[in-house]
């Protein structure tokens, strides 16, 4: 439990001391954002970036760092309404945010909804290193904040469920 408030508040630091390319961000990189300027922040990346599922359901915004390198990282998912991903892993240590909607989140190597558990706005969980998990949205959308120590990547279950596969 103290590493889960540990990665919450260094999450929390992160937003508000690390730079960002937004207006939020001032010339010295400082950076200050409220959750309705977070809510606001448009993808320049689109759906494609280490560290995500790569759904088209999914828009991800770097907040901090490099995701594809070593090092300390922050990014946003932004999950629309009616999304299912699937089960996959990540090969980096992870802690997610929950920063608007409510999110589903289950651990397992297959998406099964009775897995999943209900975390509202401000809940925390931990996607560790090479554990399988999946996740949904349902009826709004979701916006989930991620920090973890890349480089990170993400690898499916079951291959058919990877988007980059599917194109």
């Amino acid at each position: 439990m103290k590493s889960i408030l540990f990665y919450f508040r260094l999450s929390a630091a992160l937003l508000v001391i690390n730079s960002v390319n937004s207006s939020a961000q001032s010339d010295s990189g400082q950076l200050r954002m409220t959750q309705q300027e977070i809510i606001n922040t448009k993808s320049s990346g689109g759906t494609s970036a280490p560290g995500s599922s790569n759904l088209s359901a999914v828009q991800v915004i770097v907040i901090h760092g490099d995701p594809s390198k070593p090092g300390l990282y922050t990014i946003l998912l932004k999950v629309a309404p009616n999304t299912k991903i699937p089960a996959h892993l990540h090969p980096d240590d992870r802690i997610g945010t929950v920063v608007s909607g409510t999110w589903y989140f289950g651990y397992g190597d297959k998406f099964d909804e009775r897995k999943l558990k209900k975390l509202p706005v401000g809940s925390v969980y931990s996607e560790i290193p090479d554990q399988n998990h999946f996740a949904m949205t349902k009826r709004e959308p979701v916006i989930v904040e991620i920090t973890g120590y890349g480089a990170s990547g993400v690898t499916y279950v079951n291959a058919d469920d990877d988007p980059l596969k599917q194109k």
